[in-house]
C-alpha cells in the first residue's frame, strides 16, 4: 500500500515525515525530487529554459506566481518527471504539498493530511523562508484550501504546536 502525505505550506508535513523516518519509514519528498530533477534532467531544463528564459530559482518562482496559466505550464513540465521518478524509486510513502492539485494522488492508495491553524502556518512560512506575510499568503493561496484536503484525505494529523504528534502517529499505525 502506497501512502501519500499532504497538507498546505507551513502545515508541518516535513516535520511529520522526520518523525516517520525516526520510525524507520523512508518518505519520498516530491519538492526535493522536483528541485533535483530541475537541476539534473537535461530535458526538463531545456523545456523550462524555453518557457521562462532562465533556470534561476527566483525567476522560476516569479514566473510561477505571475499567473495560474504560468503555473500550469511549469507543472506540465515538472510533474510528469516527478511521477516517473516516484514510480521508479521503490518508495511506499510520499510527501507532496500539491498531491491532489498535481494528480500524483493517483499513485497512492491512502492519504494522510497534516493540518495546522492558518495563523500558525503563516508564521511558520514567514520564519522558515524569511518572507513577508503577504508573500506567505500568496503561496498559501496557490494551494487548495486545507478544508478540501481534510475532506479528501483518509487520515488527519493535527500539527498545531500543541497536539502530540507521536500519539497521533501511534493511533494512525494502529488503524492502518
Amino acid at each position: 500500500m502506497k501512502t501519500g502525505i499532504t497538507g498546505g505550506i507551513g502545515s508541518g508535513k516535513s516535520y511529520v515525515c522526520q518523525l516517520l523516518k525516526a520510525r524507520g519509514i523512508e518518505v519520498y519528498d516530491c519538492d526535493q525530487a522536483a528541485k533535483r530533477i530541475i537541476r539534473t534532467s537535461e530535458d526538463v531544463r531545456r523545456q523550462l529554459l524555453q518557457l521562462i528564459g532562465s533556470l534561476e530559482k527566483a525567476d522560476i518562482a516569479r514566473f510561477l506566481l505571475e499567473s495560474e496559466a504560468n503555473a500550469k505550464k511549469i507543472d506540465a513540465i515538472v510533474h510528469p518527471a516527478v511521477f516517473r521518478d516516484f514510480e521508479e524509486s521503490g518508495y511506499q510513502w510520499m510527501e507532496s504539498a500539491i498531491l491532489y492539485e498535481s494528480g500524483i494522488n493517483c499513485l497512492v492508495d491512502r492519504v494522510i493530511v497534516v493540518t495546522a491553524p492558518e495563523e500558525v502556518r503563516i508564521q511558520r512560512i514567514m520564519q522558515r523562508d524569511g518572507i513577508t506575510r503577504e508573500k506567505a499568503l500568496q503561496w498559501m493561496q496557490r494551494q487548495w484550501p486545507q478544508e478540501e484536503l481534510r475532506r479528501r484525505a483518509d487520515y488527519e494529523i493535527v500539527n498545531d504546536g500543541h497536539a502530540d504528534l507521536n500519539a497521533q502517529l501511534d493511533q494512525l499505525f494502529n488503524e492502518i
